[in-house]
């Protein structure tokens, strides 16, 4: 999987570069500011690779540490997935369920 490459933050305040250049703080947040369109497509891509990663059976964590996100940010989105009825199964689930014991019930392990 090929990571875009992660976006450069400012390291000046909008406030300073305001009094350095005469404008508003106003004007130089949407001057830098990142295209609506662009963000809504890159965030949507992000919550795609979420719900992907999670489906192959990375833990929050690991999907987090993949993507170079917070974990608290995978566990919003994966939950936002699931209240907007996303099928979250883990491909290693599927067909292996029925086959483990359940949890509820002990398993008799008698010693001889």
């Amino acid at each position: 999987m090929t990571q875009e490459p992660r976006r450069v933050r400012r390291t000046v305040k909008a406030r300073e570069l305001a009094d350095r250049f005469g404008v508003t703080t106003r004007t130089v947040r949407s001057t830098v500011a990142e295209e609506r369109a662009v963000y809504e497509a890159r965030s949507r891509q992000r919550r795609d690779q979420i719900v992907e990663l999670h489906r192959q059976g990375l833990k929050g964590y690991e999907i987090a540490r993949e993507l170079s996100v917070s974990a608290g940010l995978v566990s919003t989105r994966l939950k936002e997935a699931r209240s907007a009825g996303v099928d979250l199964t883990r491909y290693a689930d599927t067909g292996e369920r029925d086959a483990a014991p359940s949890a509820g019930k002990k398993r008799n392990r008698s010693r001889a």
